[in-house]
């Protein structure tokens, strides 16, 4: 069995004192491949640097909606210029987040454009964060993308809002939630999503899933998102794995 956890933050400070020693034993955990998407402009070179020094993880570079406020336009040729690197596979993760709203509403809407018209000029998929937006994502992914992929990560929202996503041709990708025992509605969405537009992930250090919930997640836990998937849609755990690592590779465009 091959996994590819599709949205990890393995940059992130909570990796620090163990980062490679964990991404070492990655592969022993049936861990095949990693994307690391930035979130702001340090953690996109952050991305990079790791997919430089690791063959199986590559990066997405982009600003987060809750770090749009601090966005300059030169950090937009920045990231066009990051984008172009070899192991760069998206652009993400950017989106939308009014349950927070660190950053204003209006900003987060301008940025979350411009990021989108970068990846129709770039050709690069794009990897999205929606928090309590889900209609205003939706709204701006109609008029604004064009022929490149999508992926709304860490997929929370309804059964009709994923059937929109859908006709737009986005994926899903579910992380540790679905394997929360009150995720009723999660798993219906899982359940009856087609099998060609999912992914896993773990996004972590966050999200942790059920055992493990409270503590660090790291990529070696997306196995407990796999098996949940497994057990919603009735197919080996193994099948859900190679799915899974097909639609991904293909969504972004790796060649391995």
């Amino acid at each position: 069995m091959k996994l590819f956890d599709t949205h990890a933050h393995l940059d992130d400070e909570r990796f620090d004192e163990d980062r490679e020693l964990l991404i070492e034993k990655l592969k022993e955990e049936n861990v095949s491949l990693v994307v690391n998407p930035g979130a702001d402009m340090k953690t996109s070179r952050a991305a990079i640097k790791l997919s430089e020094k690791y063959d199986f993880i590559y990066a997405a570079v982009g600003i987060h909606p809750h770090d749009v406020k601090d966005i300059k336009e030169e950090d937009l040729i920045e990231l066009e210029q990051m984008a172009k690197h070899e192991k760069v596979v998206a652009i993400g993760e950017i989106g939308l987040d009014y349950y927070y709203d660190n950053s204003p509403r209006e900003l987060q809407r301008e940025f979350f454009i411009k990021q989108i018209e970068l990846a129709n000029k770039v050709n690069l998929p794009i990897i999205i964060h929606s928090r309590d937006a889900s209609i205003q994502t939706y709204e701006i992914l109609k008029e604004y993308k064009k022929d490149i992929g999508c992926v709304l990560h860490c997929f929370s929202q309804s059964m009709e809002m994923a059937e929109l996503y859908l006709k737009l041709g986005c994926h899903l990708s579910f992380a540790g939630p679905l394997t929360f025992k009150k995720s009723h509605k999660l798993k219906e969405v899982a359940r009856n999503m087609p099998l060609d537009k999912i992914f896993i992930e773990t996004d972590a250090p966050y999200l942790t899933p059920e055992p493990f919930r409270g503590r660090r997640n790291d990529p070696a836990k997306v196995k407990y998102v796999a098996e949940e998937l497994s057990n919603l849609r009735a197919i080996s755990v193994d099948k859900i794995a190679e799915i899974t690592m097909e639609n991904a590779i293909k969504f972004f465009n790796i060649s391995l």
